[in-house]
């Protein structure tokens, strides 16, 4: 995967992101609902579905975070380099997903 192709996949992902997040705002907003007109196991659901939309977008934000660190590593030319040996990244990790920060060895303690 050249340089190029990682930054494409990366903004476009970026993009995605962005717009998901605008998408899934409203799922993430204080649960609101009438006492009096909603019974209690709606309340209850309402409320564990507006956790999942929040658990969602904190994953969100740590992938945008790791993109944004990606884009930074291919301005530097650092991209595609174990942040941790130095070694450099094998092709495949790389386009499985561009903004990987970690060998196969290191990502996995050995």
């Amino acid at each position: 995967m050249t340089e190029e192709d990682a930054r494409k996949l990366l903004l476009t992902r970026q993009a995605e992101l962005a717009e998901e997040g605008q998408i899934s705002r409203e799922a993430r907003e204080p649960v609101t609902l009438q006492q009096d007109s909603v019974g209690r196991l709606s309340r209850i659901d309402a409320i564990q579905q507006q956790a999942m939309a929040q658990a969602t977008e904190r994953r969100r934000r740590a992938e945008q975070e790791r993109i944004r660190s990606a884009l930074a590593r291919l301005d530097e030319g650092e991209w595609g380099y174990c942040l941790t040996c130095g070694e450099e990244i094998a092709e495949a990790r790389l386009a499985h997903d561009p903004s990987v920060t970690q060998c196969v060895g290191c990502a996995s303690g050995a």
